[in-house]
């Protein structure tokens, strides 16, 4: 059976996502829906003619899709997921899933209660990398200490982007969630607390919003992450890609890759992981570090392609996606909560 796929938002991840369901031979792309012509024309007319639209209940009622992408602005996400929901569609929704982890717990029972999936845009996974990232980091010990960030330098168009977003949300709950939900899995523990400090660094934001911030979340089995995000002109490109798990074993990093902060594909390239041994023999180091090749790894398309096929399996095979719904409300709370922190100067609890 070919599933019918709508794709609201026709930005850079709703255009990868267009052509992952153009590209797979179980889905049918039958739509796609955004408020600008400039963006969804051009796509349209690349993607062999696909029907446009402006308005999202009208492409519903029109496409009939058993498939619908939410790409569009975080905001929105809530009231296009239900509207696709309500008429008996799977859903992918880009993260974040929601402004609220009341909105996002209300999908969640809303897909449970409809039968259909919900899948969230976690791309890191389905990186192969990403993936024996976090394996090697179980391999530590515990406790385990994570340091993460990703800082990017935005001018132009990525600038306006960047802007738009904070509308509503900073960056470290926007990309937050991403590194947050990786934490989680390294640990498999529960998060206990978390702080976090953030600054306005331009006047060119919405009032009440900060353009960098950084959280520390702390877990039940003694085990520490920290978390940096920053946007905007102003933003250094020293030190913006960190990706790296200590454990009493040794430790595990992803090696910074070739390009720029305002790269979006290179957000998820590797370049190589380094893993390094804490075992002495006689005071020295009784191994070498572990430089490990990422030759091969997938590229954003590919990953985007992935997710698709993710979603697609998940319809097809009726997996149950309670642990993946579960994962992607906790992450959104973790950030969330780090907001809290930042705009109240406390460390707010978890359990």
């Amino acid at each position: 059976m070919t599933l019918r796929a709508l794709v609201i938002g026709c930005g850079n991840m709703g255009a990868s996502h267009a052509r992952a369901y153009h590209a797979n031979p179980g889905y049918e792309l039958v739509g796609l829906v955004a408020r600008s012509a400039r963006r969804r024309a051009p796509l349209a007319a690349e993607l062999g003619g696909v029907a446009e639209y402006d308005d999202v209940a009208t492409a519903i009622a029109e496409t009939k899709p058993d498939v619908v992408a939410v790409n569009s602005y975080p905001d929105t996400h809530v009231e296009y997921a239900k509207l696709a929901l309500e008429a008996g569609a799977h859903v992918f929704c880009e993260k974040p899933l929601a402004e609220t982890v009341e909105q996002a717990q209300e999908l969640v029972d809303l897909a449970t209660a409809k039968d259909r999936k919900l899948v969230v845009g976690y791309i890191l996974r389905v990186h192969p990398v990403w993936q024996d990232f976090i394996v090697r980091a179980r391999q530590l010990g515990k406790p385990l200490v994570m340091r993460m960030n990703l800082n990017q330098q935005s001018d132009g168009e990525m600038w306006d982007l960047h802007r738009n977003l904070m509308t509503t949300m900073s960056p470290i709950v926007d990309c937050g969630v991403h590194y947050v939900d990786v934490m989680c899995q390294m640990t498999q523990a529960q998060p206990t607390r978390v702080y976090a400090m953030g600054a306005r660094l331009s006047d060119d934001l919405p009032d009440g919003m900060y353009n960098y911030g950084n959280l520390q979340v702390h877990f039940d089995d003694g085990s520490v992450g920290w978390y940096e995000a920053g946007w905007g002109p102003m933003m250094s490109e020293t030190a913006f890609f960190v990706k790296d798990v200590v454990g009493p074993l040794g430790s595990v990093s992803i090696a910074d890759s070739a390009s720029g902060s305002d790269d979006i594909g290179g957000h998820t390239q590797t370049n190589s992981m380094i893993v390094h041994h804490a075992e002495l023999v006689d005071n020295r180091f009784a191994r070498e570090d572990e430089i490990i090749s990422s030759e091969g790894e997938p590229d954003h398309q590919a990953l985007c392609d992935a997710e698709q096929q993710f979603l697609l399996e998940a319809i097809t095979e009726d997996r149950d996606l309670t642990d993946h719904m579960r994962d992607a409300v906790n992450s959104l709370r973790i950030v969330l909560a780090a907001d809290q922190s930042v705009r109240t100067g406390q460390v707010i609890p978890l359990d």
